[in-house]
């Protein structure tokens, strides 16, 4: 393939994601569907879900798809699927780019269902070539977030910080959700606990918030493992979790797993419910 037809199937993508948002906010327009949309349907469906969801929330870092290979910045490229049956443990600890879309992040209010943890697998590859493969490399992005009263640090990579602050400016106009915002920890580099994959934390992209008022699954099932059934449990309030969601952030309340306190800012599985 070309690098002016796998460019020309970039702008297609992205083209019918539009032409279909706008669809859904003036339905006339799906009677003027013309022949632009329709070859750009037929190229999109040439690009995963997963790909194209990817596109949309990282386009500094993922530029194009060609023969099961993202194609990166720097003319870089690293496989979509790597072609393997995972566990669903596997799926969190060696995930490739497609694991990551292989979870459904349900946000119609209802419980997780089982070993839906969509957002918990990370692509350790793609994750620390945006933000950094060591914790020096990363803090050369960090920035300081004002956070109620508190300074948290965030990354400027991909917009993260900028989401965050977003996050709190619009939080301001809440004051019944403050008792739910001090901060316990935003970046820090270190290992998910009791496994050997990195934390979100890791990348500057993840702050925990009201643990007081919050719901780790292990502390409400101890000595459960990662496959066993468990009692689901959150005090998080619903308006608090839509505005973070709103501005790219993912909450780990959505997970099977749940850890109500924490919240990634994760642009592209969001974009997968929207597609």
């Amino acid at each position: 393939m070309s690098n002016l037809v796998r460019i020309l199937l970039v702008s297609f993508c992205f083209l019918s994601v539009q032409c279909s948002a706008e669809r859904r906010q003036n339905p006339a327009k799906e009677e003027l569907e013309d022949d632009t949309t329709v070859v750009a349907n037929f190229h999109e469906a040439q690009i995963p879900l997963g790909v194209r969801s990817l596109m949309m929330a990282y386009p500094d870092f993922v530029k194009g798809y060609e023969n099961d290979t993202l194609l990166l910045v720097g003319g870089k490229g690293m496989p979509y699927d790597d072609g393997r049956e995972k566990s669903f443990e596997e799926k969190l600890d060696d995930a490739d780019p497609e694991d990551m879309f292989s979870f459904t992040y349900d946000r119609t209010g209802r419980q997780p269902g089982y070993l839906q943890d969509a957002g918990r697998s990370r692509c350790e590859t793609l994750f620390k070539m945006m933000y950094g493969s060591t914790e020096k490399d990363v803090r050369q992005n960090l920035t300081q977030v004002e956070w109620f009263g508190e300074k948290v640090l965030f990354t400027r990579v991909n917009g993260a910080a900028d989401s965050l602050c977003a996050v709190a400016k619009e939080l301001t106009n809440h004051s019944e959700l403050l008792p739910y915002l001090k901060s316990s920890g935003s970046f820090l580099w270190r290992k998910v606990r009791g496994a050997n994959r990195q934390s979100a934390h890791s990348y500057g992209i993840a702050i925990d918030v009201g643990v007081s008022k919050s719901d780790y699954w292990l502390w409400k099932n101890p000595g459960k493992k990662e496959t066993d059934k468990i009692v689901y449990s959150n005090r998080m309030p619903s308006q608090l979790v839509a505005i973070f969601e709103r501005h790219g952030f993912i909450w780990g309340g959505r997970w099977y797993h749940y850890d109500t306190m924490h919240f990634e800012f994760r642009p592209e599985i969001l974009n997968s419910f929207d597609l």
